[in-house]
């Protein structure tokens, strides 16, 4: 006789154990065992109401709903306490398994509730009256798909590799279990840090208008309207519609919700308008960013749909785990994903990849270069580079170019290494996408991914190596069995020693260079700034000994540009310096290891500068207007440079060093 292995003989609590601890997949006598010892250990120490509640809270009634409470919703639209008698033995008639699903097989399901119905009543907790009538009744269904505020670009890239990797059915119907590398705190900072700066850039831009009106575009009444914003939590921070219902000379009222606010001119002074009737009417459906709540009153600002988009991703350095991400301003409005999907000109953040390649060549920090007029050849043209600030600053070192982000030194040193070199680096540091052989490529003249060059960044604060980024820890069937498990490769990119000291002049670029916007996170933290031609993309990418995280920001149509002066130091650093001043709140700050302050080395290489390593760069702040120390002669530039000159005085004379280093002039 063949022994043959069968389900079943499960009581609830053995359900329960087997649901908690085991793996309900092994159908072997041991794991049997395993879940009746432990389910005798259940009931000596919780009662059987006990052990039913935690039952029904964990129960899985198919596509991804855990328990009856989120069934219900997702069901029924209502909580579970508010359920009529077919729909909670509907419910009830699931937990034998997702092939019970009315979405997915109907028949069945009514079939199954009939037979639920029919017990209910052989067991006297309903009449046969309301047997009669619940059974008549139809299925009912009010699908309420949850809105995911939280990270929706996160979990729809996880939706499309699950279903590309375990098929559509198994994803919806088979209740897989994943486990995310998503940090819930980061990623809500993230949310608030990103629309807190496209918002602010809104208003650096002036007022638009030109609102929906619910009594002019037939929307609705004044006294009925509900907004589909106000079916979510309204809280202290969110951007939300507001129906303006009264304007008068000096104010306006408007409804959010339940709540009243009152905008006065306080609360609209950055559109330059005085009165709030210029910019609004009764009927008006207009952005707001919730100052305060109290009560049935809330404190508004006026604000304005963001025009440009933004993305920002954070990584964790020591895992490759991707711990927020945010693909756009709103996923309602777009699904496009521009933190893994969109490609785009990444400006002077590419800068590294040339130093980084320039140090493993043997160059150093210390090093000089030539910042004047320079004209070569690339792709067979002619090509000369120019400045942010269309100004040379002469001789520097290279912690000077790359803190300053001179683009002339960034493109003699690539001529000098070979571009080719540089691609192949970029490659080495995981970048993927076709980068052109040809000089403008050291500006950054490439398209890129936020997701991949976030990803490269992290090579430096973890010693010279990159471990794949990744979104998923594990994957479990339903019944707990593993199906993959997250082990990311390692990469091999730069040695220590350079990765330490790319990540010294990068600290640089916050302490003194465009990326001093960032100083004010008061710890160790190192990045660099990036600007495309006509202003089109903004970029920053950053990081701290524990966690890297990028932030770009732009038009999706690459045509539009940001606007003048809208660099990757004003419209993308504030972005990251908001999240990482949430991400870091609470923890003790860290240096970085091994890593020696350059300045802490300088005294031992000698050379002569015309730029202080320190002066001020160009996407620094003007800094208060004081008298210039007086300027030595021999450090005056020619003609062209005279206005860097005098920008040099300004920095202390002591950081004016003549030191000794190889010095290296480009070939013209």
């Amino acid at each position: 006789m063949k022994r043959r292995i069968t389900g079943g003989a499960s009581t609830i609590t053995m359900q329960l154990a087997g649901n908690l601890f085991l793996d309900r997949s092994d159908r072997s006598f041991r794991r049997k065992m395993q879940e009746t010892i432990l389910a005798l250990q259940i009931e000596r120490r919780y009662t059987k109401p006990q052990i039913f509640t935690m039952y029904a809270n964990q129960v899985y009634l198919a596509h991804g709903n855990y328990g009856f409470a989120a069934a219900a919703q997702f069901y029924f639209g209502k909580p579970v306490t508010d359920l009529r008698v077919q729909e909670a033995a509907l419910l009830a008639g699931m937990v034998n398994g997702p092939k019970f699903s009315p979405l997915t097989n109907p028949e069945l399901a009514l079939n199954r509730r009939n037979l639920v119905l029919h017990r209910m009543e052989d067991e006297g907790k309903i009449t046969p009256t309301e047997e009669a009538t619940a059974r008549k009744s139809p299925l009912g269904l009010r699908i309420q798909y949850p809105r995911n505020d939280l990270a929706p670009y996160f979990f729809e890239d996880i939706r499309k590799y699950l279903e590309s990797t375990y098929g559509t059915e198994a994803v919806h119907e088979r209740g897989l279990r994943v486990y995310t590398t998503l940090n819930i705190r980061l990623q809500r900072i993230a949310n608030q840090s990103l629309r807190d700066g496209l918002h602010s850039y809104e208003r650096r831009h002036g007022w638009k208008g030109n609102l929906p009106n619910v009594l002019r575009d037939n929307l609705g009444k004044l006294d009925s309207y509900e907004d589909d914003d106000w079916r979510h939590a309204i809280e202290k921070g969110s951007y939300v519609t507001g129906l303006v219902l009264s304007v008068s000379e000096r104010e306006a009222i408007i409804k959010v919700g339940t709540y009243r606010g009152i905008l006065s001119s306080n609360d609209f002074a950055w559109t330059g308008s005085k009165k709030p009737a210029e910019l609004l009417k009764v009927g008006d459906l207009a952005q707001f960013s919730i100052q305060e709540l109290r009560d049935n009153t809330v404190r508004v600002q006026l604000e304005q749909q963001p025009g440009p988009q933004g993305a920002l991703l954070a990584i964790d350095n020591s895992t490759g785990e991707i711990k927020a991400m945010i693909g756009g301003y709103s996923f309602e409005d777009s699904k496009f994903n521009r933190a893994t999907q969109a490609v785009r000109q990444v400006g002077s953040s590419f800068k590294v990849y040339v130093y980084a390649d320039a140090l493993e060549r043997g160059s150093t920090p210390f090093d000089t270069i030539v910042d004047t007029p320079f004209t070569t050849i690339s792709g067979g043209q002619s090509y000369s580079p120019h400045n942010y600030d269309e100004k040379f600053e002469g001789t520097i070192t290279l912690r000077r170019a790359l803190a300053g982000s001179r683009n002339v030194p960034a493109v003699k040193l690539a001529e000098k290494i070979g571009i080719s070199t540089v691609v192949d680096m970029a490659k080495r540091f995981g970048i993927t996408t076709p980068l052109p052989p040809y000089l403008p490529l050291a500006l950054g003249a490439a398209d890129m991914k936020l997701l991949e060059h976030v990803s490269a960044f992290t090579v430096f604060p973890n010693d010279g190596i990159r471990i794949d980024p990744h979104m998923i820890r594990r994957v479990t069937s339903y019944d707990g069995a593993l199906l993959e498990e997250a082990h990311p490769e390692v990469h091999d990119v730069l040695s220590p020693d350079v990765a330490r000291t790319m990540t010294a002049m990068l600290e640089e670029v916050i302490q003194f260079g465009t990326g001093i916007a960032a100083k004010p996170l008061g710890r160790p933290a190192a990045g660099k700034t990036g600007t495309t031609q006509d202003y089109t993309d903004a970029w920053f990418v950053g990081f701290t000994p524990q966690i890297t995280a990028g932030v770009w920001v732009g038009f999706d149509d690459k045509q539009i540009s940001l606007g003048k002066k809208e660099t990757g130091a004003r419209a993308a650093l504030p972005i990251w310096l908001e999240f990482m001043q949430g991400a870091v709140a609470g923890t003790p700050p860290m240096d970085f290891p091994n890593v020696v302050p350059l300045e802490k080395e300088a005294g031992e290489h000698h050379v002569k500068v015309d730029t202080p390593d320190t002066a001020p760069t160009e996407d620094e702040p003007v800094a208060p207007k004081e008298k210039p120390p007086a300027q030595s002669p021999a450090n005056a530039l020619n003609a062209r440079a005279s206005d860097t000159a005098s920008r040099q005085a300004k920095a202390p004379r002591e950081s004016v060093r003549i030191h000794e280093a190889k010095a290296f002039v480009p070939r013209r």
